[in-house]
C-alpha cells in the first residue's frame, strides 16, 4: 500500500514551489521594463498560474498512480441463477424421457466475478476499496491465473469443468433417488514428467487398479495406497482391446498417486440437459443435483422457500469444497436468499462472514443437502442443523 507515496511527494513538491512567500525586508519584487511600466502584477499572475498548473499536475499525476495496474485480483459476488427457473428463455434443467413435476421456490447456485487478470486490470483505487469491504477478496494475481495461462485458457478449462460438474450432478441425482446408470472411469489427461507418462494415455477406459475394480475415482485411490509406493498393475480399455501396464506411483501433498487425471462418463436412462451459458468452473454440482432431483419427484423440495449453495458433487453424492465462499455468501443474501447451503471443507472461511438475515447449514452429502432443505420446507429453525464453527 505504498505505492501512493510518490504522489504525495509530489504534491509536496509542487507546494513549495509555488508557495508566494514575502520578500526578504528591504527589497522589492517590483520591477521596471524598459517602458516604465510595472510587472509586479504580471509576477504574481504568473506565480498563481504556476500554482495552478502543479495543483493540477499533482492531481493528473495522483490519478494516474491510483490507476496503476496491480498483480492482483478482486474476487466479487457474482449473479445467482435459479438452478428450477430459467435464464435466457430456456429452463436451466429440461429432462426427456421421464416425468417431471413442477417445483416452486428457489434453488440458486452462486458464483464469484473475478476483477483483473490477463487482458484485465485493477487499479490502486479498487485494491483500496476491496481491502474494507468484507464481500470481496485481493488474491495474488498468479494464484488464479498461473504464469503463461491466458485468460482464455482459464476459460476453456471453467466451461470443460462446469460441463463435468452436470453429468456427475445427474449421476449423483439418479443415485439419490435409486434409478441405475452406467459409469466408467477414463483417463483424462497425462502430464509430462508423471510416472504414467508413456504408460498410459487420454481416453483409456480405468477397469482394474492393483487387481481392484476401478470403478470410483475412492477406488482408484484407495487401490494405490494400499501399495504404499510400490508398483502397481493398471489394466485398460484401449482401442477396443486391454493393455495392461505398470506404474510406479509418486508421492506428493499426502497422496501416492498414478499421476493422470480422471474423468467420469455415464450412460443415463433418459436425458437431462442443463442450459446455462457464461457460467464456468464445478462449484455448481451440487444445486444442479437438488434441482434434477426436485424435478424428478412429486411435491416442492423448497416449499416455496428462497435457498441458495454452492459445492462441487461427485456421482456417489459427496459434496466438495469450493472457492469465494465468502462473495457467494453476500451474492446469495444480495439475491433474496434465506437459507444457504455450504460444503463442510469450507466452514473454516464460512465462520465470520455470514451476512446478516441468511442462515448457513453445513453439509457433506447430497443427501445431507436434501435433508436440510426438506426440514427448512416444513419450517425446522436451521440453527437446530448442522452448523460450521471455527477450528
Amino acid at each position: 500500500m505504498s505505492d501512493p507515496q510518490p504522489a504525495r511527494e509530489v504534491r509536496e513538491d509542487g507546494v513549495r514551489a509555488s508557495a508566494d512567500e514575502p520578500a526578504p525586508a528591504g527589497r522589492s519584487r517590483s520591477r521596471t521594463n524598459g517602458g516604465g511600466r510595472s510587472t509586479r502584477g504580471e509576477a504574481q499572475i504568473g506565480r498563481g498560474f504556476a500554482a495552478l498548473m502543479a495543483g493540477v499536475a499533482t492531481l493528473v499525476l495522483g490519478a494516474t498512480v491510483m490507476s496503476v495496474p496491480v498483480p492482483f485480483v478482486v474476487g466479487v459476488p457474482g449473479p445467482t441463477y435459479n438452478a428450477l427457473g430459467s435464464a435466457e428463455g430456456k429452463d436451466v434443467i429440461s429432462v426427456a424421457g421421464h416425468d417431471t413435476y413442477p417445483a416452486s421456490g428457489a434453488l440458486d447456485l452462486t458464483t464469484v466475478y473475478m476483477r483483473g487478470g490477463p487482458a484485465s486490470d485493477v487499479g490502486l483505487v479498487e485494491l483500496a476499496r476491496s481491502w474494507f469491504d468484507s464481500s470481496r477478496e485481493i488474491l495474488p494475481e498468479d494464484v488464479v491465473y498461473p504464469k503463461g495461462v491466458t485468460r482464455q485458457q482459464i476459460s476453456d478449462e471453467n466451461a470443460a469443468q462446469m460441463d463435468d460438474s452436470q453429468h456427475t450432478a445427474v449421476a449423483a441425482a439418479l443415485r439419490e433417488l435409486g434409478i441405475p446408470f452406467e459409469q466408467q472411469l477414463n483417463v483424462g489427461s497425462v502430464p509430462d514428467g508423471s510416472p504414467s507418462s508413456g504408460k498410459l494415455r487420454a481416453g483409456d477406459r480405468l477397469l482394474k487398479v492393483a487387481g481392484r475394480a476401478a470403478d470410483t475415482l475412492p477406488a482408484v485411490q484407495a487401490a494405490v495406497a494400499a501399495g504404499q509406493g510400490t508398483p502397481v498393475e493398471v489394466v485398460v480399455l484401449r482401442d477396443g482391446a486391454q493393455v495392461t501396464q505398470t506404474v510406479t506411483p509418486t508421492y506428493n501433498s499426502g497422496r501416492w498417486l498414478l499421476g493422470i487425471g480422471i474423468r467420469y462418463s455415464f450412460t443415463f436412462p433418459f436425458t437431462v440437459d442443463v442450459q446455462l451459458s457464461n457460467v464456468g468452473g464445478p462449484s455448481a454440482g451440487m444445486m444442479f443435483a437438488l434441482a434434477i432431483y426436485d424435478k424428478l419427484t412429486p411435491g416442492d423440495l423448497t416449499g416455496g422457500k428462497h435457498i441458495a449453495g454452492t459445492g462441487t458433487i461427485g456421482p456417489d453424492g459427496r459434496v466438495g469444497s469450493i472457492g469465494g465462499i465468502a462473495q457467494k455468501l453476500h451474492g446469495a443474501r444480495d439475491a433474496g436468499a434465506t437459507l444457504f447451503l455450504a460444503p463442510a471443507g469450507n466452514c473454516d472461511e464460512v465462520v465470520g462472514h455470514i451476512p446478516d438475515g441468511l442462515a448457513v447449514v453445513k453439509v457433506s452429502t447430497l443427501n445431507d443437502a436434501r435433508t436440510a432443505v426438506e426440514g427448512y420446507a416444513r419450517g425446522e429453525d436451521p440453527a437446530g442443523m448442522p452448523q460450521c464453527t471455527a477450528q
